[in-house]
């Protein structure tokens, strides 16, 4: 694994593809430039066939720049480094911190591999890339990239450690709302790897993570918390508010998943009527009715409550109003 470190001190595990991932994806990549540019000159040839001798090498030498030389360097560009060939391997090309390419450095790429992949046939690059400790051919060192795999074993996650026991629901009252993602994601990689850093390095980014939250919550640090534990407090007090959120919301939904309430009731009972709150459990009161009997509905079963199901035994089964009271 590589050991990439980026300006944050956030050590970056990177695994550099080794040479016959890279061979097979340059092999796949070379067919199809190959084959793209062999159909592209049989049809400039038929086209230029009325021209001279030098405006057939004009044309030649441009359809070798654009489609062997232009061409992966425009995939590389517009696929931020992955090429069909990386692509079908798992590979990807990325910066020396990790980051995506851009097109300078798919240029110095490109433009050093005429040299050590077309015009050597891949043995300048092959040589290069046994002895680099990272795999990297010339083009990489010069361009400052670095060919990576993409596809690799998923690995336990690590968890944010928790805070001190003296810290759990201190920062109830906090407003973390105005705290953007990527500082949220800052100070997890920084809890989940402080142990992995050098002392005084972990503590001065403790240190500004902890004024940027601060900054961002509107309430300074507590006089007498560390900054790594005031982290994993805040941490700690958002998972909270997560978990919550979550389990009301699942709370507020029926089992059925109709979105319901759980009593079934939805306020409105079809064209008999509106169920007031101030009705009993299982009366429902006729829009303009006068009079306790004119609900139009009664309730045969004697459960309150319950709608009638038509074919259940022993559920409340209703008649429908006619509007008028029986007489006295």
């Amino acid at each position: 694994m590589s050991e990439l470190v980026t300006g944050d001190a956030v050590v970056l595990g990177l695994r550099p593809a080794k040479l016959p991932s890279r061979a097979l994806a340059l092999a796949i990549d070379l067919f199809v430039v190959w084959t793209v540019f062999i159909l592209v000159s049989i049809g400039l040839t038929v086209a230029a066939v009325a021209l001279d001798e030098a405006a057939r090498a004009a044309i030649a030498v441009a359809t070798f720049l654009l489609v062997l030389v232009g061409g992966p360097i425009a995939v590389e560009t517009l696929s931020h480094g992955r090429s069909l060939g990386k692509l079908a391997c798992g590979l990807r090309v990325v910066r020396d911190d990790g980051g995506p390419i851009r097109f300078r450095h798919a240029l110095v790429r490109g433009a050093m591999g005429v040299v050590e992949i077309l015009m050597t046939l891949g043995v300048v690059a092959s040589i290069a890339s046994l002895v680099s400790a990272r795999g990297r051919r010339i083009g990489d060192v010069f361009a400052g990239t670095l060919v990576v795999r993409e596809r690799v074993p998923a690995g336990r996650g690590v968890a944010v450690p928790p805070p001190p026991p003296w810290l759990v629901g201190r920062f109830a009252g906090l407003d973390l709302s105005a705290v953007p993602d990527e500082l949220w994601l800052a100070v997890r990689q920084y809890l989940t790897r402080m142990n992995q850093l050098d002392a005084e390095v972990g503590w001065s980014m403790a240190t500004r993570l902890s004024g940027e939250l601060a900054a961002r919550t509107g309430v300074p640090v507590p006089e007498g918390v560390p900054a790594a534990a005031y982290l994993t407090g805040v941490v700690n007090e958002r998972q909270a508010r997560d978990a919550r959120r979550v389990f009301a919301a699942a709370q507020r939904v029926s089992p059925g998943g109709t979105g319901l309430p759980v009593d079934g009731w939805s306020g409105v009972e079809g064209a008999g009527g509106v169920k007031t709150a101030s009705e009993p459990a299982g009366r429902v009161a006729p829009v303009g009715a006068v009079g306790p009997e004119a609900s139009g509905v009664s309730e045969v079963s004697g459960v309150p409550g319950v709608p009638g199901v038509p074919g259940v035994p022993g559920s409340p089964v209703r008649t429908p109003g006619t509007g008028f009271a029986p007489p006295a």
